[in-house]
């Protein structure tokens, strides 16, 4: 669903266009082992997301999401992965949302996000306030594991992700995502969301 996820290397492959036929033979038959779950980047070549303001975050290594993901999936997995700072990246144009740690990324969802009426805003954002059991009294609805963006209360919290909804401008991830990206991010942290870079039907239904 992104640039990032499609640049596999040949190399990293171990194929070329000289496999003998017998050797084919022999793989087909063989037991595969499960496809790597990541994506690691080479020390001197590591590749680097943009930002709104202009900086660049280096990227060490990916989620390796071979199969498309639809309205409530996620993939989460920090085997392997150092502590260290945590930033989240919201595309979006693709309606997805990645977590890094230390520059590798350990987790991706798909989100919901506001309408032309109730925008989502853009930009980079610190994290202003943590609740796990925040109840919006605008909305009357409950927004768990809430991650405060802005003074007005724009917001990353669990949410029914489904097709067709929209939110009335915070991001709406899984909950059970929600809790985990809670349970790693810290005040402060910053959260990049990327402006729409064309115009795309917009769903009618709202959520929160």
């Amino acid at each position: 669903m992104g640039t990032m996820r499609v640049l596999v290397c040949l190399a990293a492959l171990g194929l070329t266009f000289q496999v003998a036929a017998q050797q084919a033979a022999i793989a087909a038959s063989s037991p595969k082992p499960p496809p790597e779950s990541r994506i690691w980047y080479p020390a001197d070549n590591y590749p680097a997301l943009s930002l709104p303001d202009g900086r660049q975050e280096v990227v060490r290594s990916m989620l390796n999401i071979t199969l498309p993901m639809h309205f409530g999936d996620f993939v989460w997995n920090e085997d392997r992965i150092p502590k260290g700072p945590v930033w989240v990246r919201i595309d979006l144009t693709r309606q997805l949302l990645s977590v890094f740690r230390s520059g590798h990324e350990i987790g991706s969802a798909v989100i919901l996000y506001g309408t032309d009426r109730k925008p989502t805003p853009t930009g980079i954002f610190p994290i202003l306030e943590k609740d796990r059991d925040h109840y919006s009294r605008s909305y009357n609805a409950p927004m768990p594991y809430m991650l405060r963006l802005t003074a007005d209360g724009v917001a990353i919290h669990g949410n029914n992700v489904r097709e067709g909804w929209a939110s009335h401008g915070c991001i709406g991830v899984p909950v059970e995502f929600a809790r985990r990206l809670f349970a790693v991010a810290r005040k402060g942290d910053l959260v990049a969301i990327i402006p729409l870079k064309a115009r795309t039907a917009k769903p009618k239904a709202q959520s929160h």
